[in-house]
């Protein structure tokens, strides 16, 4: 009996060695297909019930699936590849990475948007129309984005036809002081922002995370540093990188992880509540020093402001849907007093 139960372990073992090659070889199994994330913004200050400051926004975004393979083996373009070549963090390993696509609007007027003669302790009327690209470097704890924004602050950037045609739609009063306006001029910035994100509780049911960030800008369009924290909690809550404000870096609604094969088995439904706290230091804003060439309406801006955010976010299946409350300090020294808006977020990862 003891020999036959020795003949047995020997077959079990033999047979093992034959299977051990075959397992070896069909390894984990496949990631799911990358997806595309798609996202609509919008901010406006009826929300916090007046017509003033940062009066409007809007952007449309999208995100891609990993690209690490096309950087890697070097099939890009051959204008891209020197600039990708001396990227940092492009060549770190174990990073996932993919490109961003914006194109966005912002509105700034006065509070009183009745008056057609200039108002020189308030601030100057101005559009900002841009097109944005951006590189995400990412894993499932931090993220690092660069991206750079090109376009026109002035009357070429369509701020008065936006404003007044929503408010003719809508039957109210027209802002009648867009000939007081910020000059045509072209913008640039390049923005970097680094988030880490440090889950609380667990990746399903009741759970959160805290994800905080710094980073800055430089341009004619804006240069500060900035740094600030966000905490969330509740039912599921997603695995990204946070609330999307429209903002220079502020693009975070693409999962950590658009190559995970557990994005198709992700939870049918969540709900959250979150808040953050931002604070910039700011050495330019064109919105309020005015045109970098030629003279210009400007006013005195305050070097710090702070941004208080509160809000709730619905995920379904694939959607995201966020809703949240800014509380920003004075901009500018002969502001009477602080200002609100709403963000709304739609997306879609398909």
């Amino acid at each position: 009996m003891c020999r036959e139960a020795r003949r047995n372990r020997r077959r079990a073992a033999a047979l093992a060695c034959l299977l051990a090659p075959a397992a070896v070889a069909a390894g984990p199994p496949p990631a799911e297909k990358d997806h595309w994330t798609f996202s609509v913004l919008f901010e406006n200050d009826l929300f916090g019930n007046t017509d003033e400051n940062y009066t409007n926004g809007a952007k449309l975004s999208w995100v891609s699936p990993d690209v690490t393979d096309y950087v890697q083996s070097g099939n890009l373009p051959g204008w891209l590849r020197p600039v990708t070549d001396h990227m940092p963090f492009v060549h770190e390993p174990g990073l996932r990475r993919t490109v961003g696509l914006a194109l966005g609007q912002k509105i700034f007027t006065p509070r009183a948007t009745e008056q057609s003669a200039l108002i020189e302790d308030d601030r100057p009327y101005a559009g900002w129309l841009y097109l944005g690209t951006t590189l995400n470097n990412k894993n499932e704890r931090r993220l690092d984005s660069m991206e750079l924004q090109l376009g026109v602050i002035g009357p070429a950037a369509l701020g008065e036809q936006a404003q007044n045609g929503v408010h003719r739609l809508r039957d109210i009063d027209e802002a009648r002081g867009w000939d007081n306006q910020l000059h045509n001029e072209l913008g640039v910035a390049f923005i970097y922002e680094h988030k880490d994100r440090f889950p609380l509780g667990r990746e399903r049911g009741w759970g959160g995370d805290v994800i905080t960030h710094y980073g800055g800008a430089l341009g004619n369009v804006f240069t500060y540093a900035n740094l600030g924290a966000e905490a969330r909690w509740g039912w599921n809550p997603p695995t990204d990188f946070g609330t999307s404000l429209i903002r220079p870096g502020g693009e975070a609604n693409a999962p950590v992880d658009s190559s995970d094969p557990r994005l198709g088995e992700r939870p049918d439904f969540g709900v959250y509540g979150f808040g953050a706290v931002s604070g910039r230091w700011v050495l330019r804003d064109i919105f309020l020093d005015g045109n970098t060439f030629g003279h210009s309406h400007s006013v005195d801006k305050n070097p710090l402001v702070g941004d208080l955010i509160l809000g709730i976010g619905l995920t379904w299946h694939r959607a995201k849907l966020t809703y949240a409350q800014v509380f920003r300090t004075e901009e500018f020294q002969d502001q009477p007093r602080n200002h609100n808006f709403g963000s709304l977020s739609v997306s879609w990862t398909y």
